[in-house]
């Protein structure tokens, strides 16, 4: 699996600084197989934009459509169909839906 994009933000937290990162990678067949993804729900949604909060890692696997997703301080990841992307817990952000949206997830 190769990484095609990462994005780190620094939080500050009661206990410090630490670091959230979604991370966007072209999975091998083998990974997927491996992951027994096809068997994770499936979420689906038209072109939309709205804000969302993380209260657990989402990873995903995005069968279809085109998305930005914006962190509170103005950086954008985008990725669609074939990428496999890790959202950690505690990333508040906005969804920008550029293509209707079809995914496998799961919260692990």
């Amino acid at each position: 699996m190769s990484r095609i994009a990462m994005f780190t933000e620094i939080e500050q937290g009661k206990k410090g600084e630490w670091i959230m990162e979604i991370k966007v990678e072209k999975p091998t067949r083998q990974f997927l197989e491996d992951r027994k993804v096809s068997s994770w729900g499936i979420w689906e949604k038209e072109v939309s934009r709205f804000d969302w909060y993380y209260d657990a890692t989402e990873e995903c696997y995005i069968l279809e459509g085109e998305v930005v997703v914006e962190t509170k301080d103005g950086s954008r990841v985008q990725f669609g169909k074939g990428d496999f992307v890790t959202l950690p817990k505690g990333l508040s952000c906005v969804w920008d839906i550029k293509k209707p949206v079809r995914k496998h997830y799961n919260f692990p």
